[in-house]
């Protein structure tokens, strides 16, 4: 299918609203994907001393090191030139870039200009998509208003109104789980859900396609997660109105519980997750980037002709993860029995890793008194007997690393975003 922006003789053009942690990512990997052949980024504001200062903070990253090294590694050469400060016009590695620092309001971003169909918000600011266009405060939906054909939003949709429902033209899609259901006539506001959700979501798919982890009666997903620009470097006051104060304390020096939305919105992805109970919280620790998705199921178990459990082991568990690698072109699963520490997965490709050798399993009988069943016919319980059925149940816990900046999230929006664009007609 062609894209709009070739059908008009334009080379396709990406717009990027804000060069926040995954604004500038998002960035970095077009710069290094060469699929957009001209990227605009609204930063709504001046920075620094110029253009220059952009340059600077666009080139240097305390957590992925240089640009250049970055794309090119240790043999790489400064790859920045700027070619108009006024006009906030610079070339990246090839590609030309324009920086606006006119206006942060959504509806006053000019993209038709550009030619930019499909615009990443990386803003983290219009979290929902009932929002009127004309707010004073802005809404995402003022990007379609300045020329964008589709929003990506990177991170989860928040109506705050409980009583509406998401809109017809908003969807949440992640990249190898549900991206095909991109609808180009009717989609217009697509959310790229959270890096945990993302990590989440790979994890749990290869349980679902295998018989034999299929049926899940329960499970609870807890995330190790590095910090976020969301959290106090030191111990603040919390705004007026703020419930979860540990948020303000120092992320320097502190494991932080916070709560996380990751297992809510695995089911607007995976709507098989809907007849689970599933619950999730996230744990905050003073690194960078790179967290750990610690899952933990509860299977269905089944007996063998003998009568004894036949269930599922580590073995097995480590096989369907394996497969799942082995059968993804694309590399969206990956699976090791290496002995890693997060420093070792930063930038790794890949939406989970998951990490074998620590996963493990145990197989127990649960006494299940039907008696205390409510409306269970008396005729069942008649063939049953009186004496507690024995139900056999698999408890496994499975651990996957996640790049939740750069490696996982960014580049499977990233992927989302060439997907859509080769798709909206």
């Amino acid at each position: 299918m062609v894209n709009s922006s070739a059908k008009e003789g334009r080379a396709p053009t990406l717009g990027i609203n804000s060069l926040g942690r995954i604004g500038k990512l998002t960035l970095w990997h077009h710069i290094g994907r060469k699929y957009f052949k001209e990227i605009v980024v609204n930063q709504g504001r001046e920075v620094g001393t110029g253009l220059d200062t952009i340059a600077q903070l666009i080139e240097k990253d305390a957590t992925y090191g240089l640009l250049h090294r970055f794309l090119y590694g240790l043999k790489g050469k400064p790859c920045i030139q700027i070619v108009d400060d006024k006009a906030g016009k610079m070339i990246i590695d090839g590609i030309p870039v324009t920086i606006l620092r006119q206006d942060r309001n959504p509806l006053n971003i000019p993209w038709r200009q550009f030619g930019a169909d499909v615009v990443v918000d990386c803003s983290g600011t219009f979290k929902d998509p009932t929002t009127p266009v004309d707010d004073k405060k802005g809404s995402i939906r003022g990007h379609l208003n300045g020329g964008a054909k589709v929003v990506i939003h990177s991170a989860p949709f928040k109506i705050k109104n409980k009583a509406l429902s998401t809109p017809e033209d908003t969807t949440t899609l992640i990249y190898g789980i549900n991206h095909t259901a991109f609808d180009r006539k009717k989609h217009v506001l697509v959310s790229a859900a959270s890096c945990t959700t993302t990590g989440l979501a790979h994890m749990v798919k290869p349980l679902l396609e295998n018989e034999e982890t299929s049926r899940i009666l329960t499970a609870s997903m807890s995330t190790i997660h590095a910090v976020t620009n969301t959290q106090s470097v030191l111990d603040k006051l919390p705004k007026a109105g703020e419930k979860d104060i540990r948020k303000t304390r120092s992320i320097l020096n502190n494991i932080i519980l916070t709560s996380t939305g990751a297992a809510s919105a695995l089911a607007e992805v995976i709507p098989e997750v809907k007849n689970i109970g599933f619950m999730g919280d996230s744990i905050r620790v003073p690194t960078n980037t790179l967290s750990l998705i610690i899952l933990n199921a509860t299977f269905q178990g089944r007996l063998n002709d003998k009568g004894d459990a036949a269930n599922i082991d580590t073995k097995k568990l480590n096989e369907i993860y394996r497969k799942a690698a082995e059968s993804n072109p694309e590399n969206l699963v990956r699976f090791t029995l290496q002995q890693n520490v997060s420093t070792d997965l930063i930038g790794e490709d890949a939406a989970v890793v998951i990490e074998g050798q620590f996963n493990h399993t145990r197989t127990a009988f649960i006494p299940v008194d039907l008696s205390n069943i409510p409306d269970l016919p008396a005729g069942v319980l008649a063939a049953v007997g009186e004496k507690p059925l024995q139900l056999p149940v698999v408890h496994a816990k499975i651990f996957g690393w996640y790049d939740n900046e750069y490696g996982s999230y960014t580049n499977r929006m990233a992927d989302l975003t060439v997907y859509i664009h080769k798709n909206i007609g």
